[in-house]
């Protein structure tokens, strides 16, 4: 069901806190969790495209088990603005995760993009993908993200089980575009 949410009514400030566009990411937020880390997911201009499309058409949240719904006018691929609901599945219980895309940046050697968190979301705050190019053609996935217990709401009393969940999912992330992100049979 799409969101009755308008656009920028986030469940925290400021908008584009995980600074994707930026090589070095040095600032936080009062009462988050702050999470960084890098991992090579391969070398070369093959996998660097592969990867760079794969990251703004939500490859690393599909490939780690989510289901991506656009919502209004949102596309496949990632823009500044739009709003989509993410989907955790295990059996009969589903938990939808509405979000709002904050920030994109796409050039030559560093694409992707950064979501926040709206209001029904189980945490608040936001989440970021980035895949880089380097001069040696080493081609990385770097995740960050900034985590606090949801505003309100059942989940708020589930924040500890929902920063393992997080750990977890972390895991998926490092590995779902390994070797540039090529789909997968």
């Amino acid at each position: 069901m799409p969101s009755d949410t308008p656009a920028g009514a986030l469940t925290y400030a400021p908008a584009g806190a995980t600074c994707p566009g930026e090589a070095r990411w040095v600032t936080g937020a009062a009462g988050y969790r702050r999470y960084e880390g890098s991992v090579v997911i391969g070398h070369g201009d093959s996998d660097w495209r592969a990867a760079s499309e794969a990251v703004l058409r939500w490859g690393v949240k599909r490939r780690s088990g989510f289901g991506v719904t656009p919502l209004g006018a949102a596309g496949e691929r990632v823009s500044e603005g739009d709003e989509y609901r993410i989907t955790a599945a295990w059996g009969p219980l589903a938990v939808h995760e509405p979000v709002l895309v904050v920030a994109v940046v796409d050039t030559p050697d560093r694409c992707g993009f950064a979501y926040g968190t709206l209001p029904g979301h189980p945490v608040s705050g936001e989440e970021a993908f980035v895949v880089s190019r380097a001069p040696d053609g080493r081609v990385t996935l770097t995740l960050r993200s900034l985590t606090s217990r949801a505003p309100g709401g059942v989940w708020r009393h589930l924040f500890p089980l929902l920063l393992v969940a997080q750990r977890v999912y972390r895991g998926r992330y490092r590995r779902a575009l390994r070797g540039g992100g090529a789909r997968r049979r």
